[in-house]
């Protein structure tokens, strides 16, 4: 039997037994070993967690009455919903307040700076664009690559020119999802540039595709048009960008070189999954947002569904608070 196995059914036999204790008289820890013939200090180390999760308290003369888990759970994660749901209200109030600035920023497109931004409609177009300025490019590129895995027919395109870059003394910053590093012709893609100086971090969450050149040219994704990007040369507009790069790599997770770190990505993954499924988000969403095929997703669902011993997505998000809460 597993450590946390064991933890988990003398939790069940402690607050069983307070259950079984008239409820105006109570039980004293003392008793409380004597009763189930456990070890003092595992005795005691079971009561501070239960009363810690809110499932038993103490009344008068330091006797332990059991609390109702529904009631537990209302007292215990009450407040931590409440401060999760004051937290998501000042977000929307941030991005209410940053997308008031976007008529001034859009304006600024439509007038002297125009000249400044150029849409490139096709792949062959934003292909070249890239391998112009990666050959011009001098001190630095920063690039994020969101999704899954990328075709092995791009890696080996970009793989030639980031090394003749790299090569020439030009640093590199690239940003993947986690899910990119289940892809095989990626893994041999950051085998190459780590090799040759380049960083390489990923993130959990979804972001903008972009490359940034010497801080003074920038490509970004155009929403609806995946063969597509914007070119922009204009000052402020490429500050933004990284400035928005640099928050992205502030977050990411570096990626320890000559390390197997699938089962930690895996594990960060799931969580993600969790908290995007108890936000109420359909496996197709969470898919895309993360990076991977839907089948791949509800394949994690599933895992994690079965790892809580869940019956519902809902009561799966509910365990693994209540397993964060007694791993604090």
């Amino acid at each position: 039997m597993s450590n946390d196995a064991a933890l988990q059914g003398t939790l069940q036999r402690v607050y069983g037994h307070v259950l079984n204790h008239d409820v105006g008289h109570g039980v004293s820890a003392t008793e409380l070993a004597a009763e189930l013939v456990l070890p003092q200090p595992e005795a005691g180390a079971s009561v501070e967690t239960l009363l810690k999760m809110g499932l038993l308290c103490r009344r008068t003369g330091d006797r332990l009455v059991a609390v109702p888990p529904d009631q537990a759970a209302t007292d215990v994660l009450g407040p931590q919903e409440r401060e999760m749901r004051t937290q998501r209200a000042r977000i929307e109030r941030m991005r209410r307040e940053y997308a008031s600035f976007m008529p001034a920023f859009e304006a600024s497109m439509t007038n002297q700076h125009r000249s400044r931004v150029q849409l490139l409609e096709n792949l062959a177009d934003v292909r070249a664009a890239i391998a112009d300025l990666v050959t011009h490019c001098k001190e630095e590129i920063l690039t994020a690559q969101p999704g899954g895995g990328r075709e092995e027919s791009v890696l080996e395109e970009a793989a030639s020119r980031d090394e003749e870059a790299l090569g020439r003394g030009v640093s590199m910053k690239i940003l993947y999802q986690h899910t990119a590093l289940f892809s095989r012709g990626t893994n041999v893609y950051i085998d190459l540039v780590t090799g040759l100086g380049a960083q390489v971090r990923t993130l959990d969450d979804h972001f903008m595709r972009m490359l940034i050149f010497d801080r003074k040219t920038a490509l970004i994704a155009i929403p609806g048009n995946p063969q597509g990007a914007a070119l922009i040369e204009e000052p402020n507009m490429v500050a933004f960008v990284v400035h928005t790069h640099e928050r992205l790599w502030l977050a990411a997770e570096p990626l320890p070189v000559g390390t197997d770190t699938r089962a930690g990505i895996t594990d960060s993954l799931k969580q993600m999954i969790i908290r995007l499924l108890t936000e109420g988000m359909t496996d197709a969403s969470i898919a895309t947002r993360l990076g991977m095929s839907v089948r791949t997703c509800r394949r994690h669902v599933a895992e994690i569904m079965a790892e809580l011993e869940a019956q519902s997505r809902f009561q799966a998000g509910y365990l693994l608070a209540a397993r964060e809460l007694m791993d604090t």
